[in-house]
């Protein structure tokens, strides 16, 4: 099945490559020459609708988007939808984790619980009116410095319980498999076959 992937983000575009396996081929919306759909919805499922619906109407292909983001409980859920562009700037991680280590500095570590959560929507088509869902929550807390080489994103300041390091210190393989992605993407693959 060919898909369009409504994203521009590399690291996304990689890992989903990855989770989706045999019988999927993912291409980037920039292959079409799309742009970014406007993220206006109130919600992860909203947006990535939203995102899916733009990239299947400019492209004429099912596409799969995913709205993801980093909820921080003593941040009241931020930066959540604003997780890419948390610093002001879309996609500048390290400011990003710049600012969001600055807000929690007076957090005491057992008040800094956050979850990765990761909402994909697959459309048929542009006017797919019964788009499939799937969600995936990836629980953690935030760590007071970057720890690892891997991953995108947070991924250096978010410390796994399950495996006792950060999500950028865990290998690819694992990475893929129990993150918010991976979670959703096999809840996904489960609806598709």
């Amino acid at each position: 099945m060919k898909l369009v992937l409504a994203s521009s983000n590399q690291g996304k575009l990689t890992e989903l490559r990855e989770l989706l396996g045999e019988g999927f081929t993912l291409h980037a919306q920039s292959e079409f020459d799309i742009r970014d759909a406007e993220e206006t919805g109130a919600s992860f499922i909203e947006n990535a609708i939203l995102k899916a619906r733009h990239a299947a109407r400019a492209s004429g292909l099912p596409a799969l988007a995913d709205d993801s983001g980093l909820c921080v409980d003593a941040l009241d859920g931020a930066p959540g939808l604003y997780s890419a562009r948390y610093a002001g700037r879309h996609g500048d991680s390290a400011a990003n984790i710049d600012k969001l280590l600055r807000d929690l500095d007076s957090t005491p570590d057992d008040a800094r619980s956050a979850r990765f959560v990761c909402v994909l929507a697959l459309l048929r088509h542009a006017d797919d009116p019964m788009p499939l869902i799937a969600q995936g929550v990836w629980e953690g807390r935030i760590l007071r410095t970057r720890h690892g080489e891997g991953g995108f994103g947070y991924d250096p300041v978010f410390f796994s319980p399950t495996h006792g390091c950060s999500a950028a210190e865990l290998p690819a393989a694992v990475k893929n498999r129990d993150s918010h992605r991976g979670i959703a993407l096999a809840q996904l693959r489960a609806r598709l076959s």
